[in-house]
Parts: C-alpha cells; sequence; structure tokens
C-alpha cells in the first residue's frame, strides 16, 4: 500500500539519518565553535535534509550528503554573524583564543557517541587533533569558506573535487584556501600536538596531572600548582579576550582567589574529560553559606607532565557535563 510504503520509507530514513547524528554535531561544533548553537544547526541540517530527501539519488553516500548539507548550514549560520566573521589569524607564539569569542568545551561522552565502533572514517574525525581546544580556536579565526576547506579536506578527507562541488568553488581555489589554512596552524598550533595521533582519551600521565591539579586546588595549595605549571604556561578565558602569559601571571591571578582575606572560602574540584584533555569543573563555598556554587571549567593542555596551557569557561557550560551549578557539601 503507498501510505505503507511511505510510512517505511520514513522510519528508514529517520533511521540512517540518526546513526550520523552526533558525528554531524561534531561537525557543527567544529565549524562555528559553539556546542550550544551545534545542536540547532543539525537540527536544521536534519530538517533540510528530511525536506531535500527525493534529491538523493545515490551518487555520493549517504553520510557525504548529509555532511554536504550540515557544511551549508553552518556557513549560512556563520554569514550571520557579525559582519567581521573571523578574527585575524594570531601572529606565532600569541594565543589563538584571543579575540575568539564563539568557542565552548565538548564533552567527551557525547565525542564518544559520535565514533562508537573506533573505526572507519568517523573515528579520524573525531580524533583528540581534531577536537583539542587550541585547534578549534584557531579554526575561528579563518574565513568561514576556508574554514570549511580545512575541515572537508584535513578532517573528514574528501578529495578536492568533492570538496570544491559541495562549497560550490573551483578545485584551484580549494587547493589555495587549504594551503592558506594550513598555513595559519602550522604558525599557531602547539609544536608537540603532532605527537597526539588518534588518540581518543586522556593519557595516564595527563591523568596523574590531573589528580595532582585537583588536589592542589582544593586545597588552595599555591606551591603545589605552582609546581604543576610550565614556566611559559598560558591561561585563557574565551569569550574574555584574556590571556595570562607564564606561571607568574598565573600565580599572581589565582592567588587572592584562593588566599588570604580576599579568598573566596572553600573549594570542591570535579574532574571531567572534555575535547579529549583532561579538565575539571570548579565550585566554592563562601564562609557562611551552606552549598557550592559553580565558577567555572577549566580545560588542561599537558605537556612533558606538566600544565601547559589552561583554558577556562563560565559555569554556564556545566549542563553539557550533567553536572549542576551548585553542590551540597
Amino acid at each position: 500500500m503507498p501510505h505503507t510504503d511511505a510510512v517505511d520509507d520514513a522510519a528508514a530514513f529517520t533511521e540512517q539519518v540518526e546513526r550520523h547524528r552526533h558525528e554531524l554535531r561534531v561537525h557543527c561544533y567544529r565549524m562555528t565553535g559553539s556546542f550550544t548553537e551545534a545542536e540547532d544547526l543539525v537540527q536544521e541540517a536534519l530538517l533540510r535534509a528530511w525536506r531535500n530527501r527525493a534529491t538523493f539519488e545515490g551518487r555520493s553516500t549517504f553520510r557525504a550528503w548529509l555532511y554536504r548539507i550540515a557544511t551549508n548550514v553552518c556557513l549560512d549560520a556563520l554569514n550571520r554573524r557579525r559582519p567581521r566573521h573571523g578574527a585575524d589569524a594570531p601572529t606565532p607564539d600569541a594565543s589563538p583564543f584571543r579575540e575568539v569569542t564563539w568557542l565552548q568545551p565538548y564533552p567527551d561522552e557525547l565525542l564518544d557517541r559520535a565514533a562508537p565502533d573506533d573505526e572507519g572514517p568517523e573515528s579520524r574525525a573525531i580524533s583528540r587533533e581534531t577536537v583539542e581546544l587550541a585547534f578549534l580556536a584557531t579554526l575561528q579565526h579563518l574565513p568561514p569558506r576556508q574554514r570549511a576547506v580545512l575541515i572537508l579536506r584535513d578532517v573528514v578527507g574528501w578529495p578536492a573535487e568533492q570538496t570544491a562541488s559541495t562549497l560550490e568553488m573551483t578545485v584551484p581555489s580549494v587547493k589555495s584556501a587549504l594551503q592558506r589554512a594550513r598555513a595559519t596552524l602550522r604558525d599557531v598550533l602547539p609544536p608537540r600536538r603532532a605527537d597526539w595521533g588518534p588518540a581518543t582519551t586522556p593519557s595516564e600521565e595527563e591523568r596523574a596531572v590531573l589528580r595532582r591539579y585537583v588536589e592542589a586546588s582544593q586545597n588552595a595549595d599555591l606551591d603545589g600548582l605552582a609546581a604543576l605549571l610550565r614556566e611559559d604556561a598560558r591561561q585563557t578565558m574565551p569569550p574574555a579576550s584574556l590571556v595570562y602569559d607564564g606561571r607568574a601571571a598565573i600565580l599572581d591571578l589565582w592567588r587572592p582567589v584562593l588566599t588570604g582575606d580576599q579568598a573566596w572560602g572553600e573549594w570542591i574540584t570535579v574532574p571531567l574529560d572534555a575535547n579529549r584533555q583532561p579538565a575539571a569543573a570548579n565550585y566554592t563555598r563562601a564562609p557562611g553559606e551552606r552549598v557550592y556554587t559553580a565558577v567555572n571549567v577549566d580545560v588542561l593542555r599537558i605537556e612533558g607532565g606538566l600544565v601547559a596551557e589552561i583554558t577556562t569557561f563560565g559555569p554556564e557550560v556545566l549542563p553539557a557535563f550533567g553536572l549542576p551549578p551548585t553542590r551540597e557539601p
């Protein structure tokens, strides 16, 4: 019966789409830097796919067809943003987080859903080097179309011809855009990033550093925190363009918060995993208060057993990790 066939077709389409939902959300997140916006964009992309399902002719894979739609949804969204789509590319040794206003962390638990079998092209698209915060921050400095070229070519793994067709560009223009984007990444990203490869979880060494970081934070132990920081460590706080360069600058920032007459009170620090990096949610309880209130989330980049970078986000990102705004003692 025609009605039954239509229902069966709809059910089959929905099942296929849902298989790719989490991966597409990561793609939208990578394009925009926003965890919350990515969910809205993937919804819009899937709705657009449903409306245009009759146009899928099997010339490419279903996954590639969905990526094409999601990429263009993201480009539309980026073009609706303020006229200055991307900040100027940071100079070497400058922080890629400076002037970035669209960055949020992504919980590892949700990244795992995007590549559940750890095989195939999805795994590469969710590997650590493609979701680390420094990489995502650098992407935000690229013009939207150049950003899309880099992601489709180097992350999703598409050939130049397919990328050009999706973005309505010529193959030479795709190759030129990719060359410029790669040059920006080489200038800005941490050199040790190349050693990460396809890792999908923090290493045991990184988890050990995180445990020490949690303990020192909860004990307001500045000496312990100082021992964990590289001398050239950096702390950033997107979307605010605040960059604290060097161990001394970071400790000067923390000292009045943790110690002395102006200290914020008692601290609880909860270990997390975000963007395939170790992270921690921080709560504080002022004197006389009953509950601990969320302050921020720190995502750590660790090199050689020491903290090289701390990216600090506000407590508004906690719901993504399933954490409450307050905690009981």
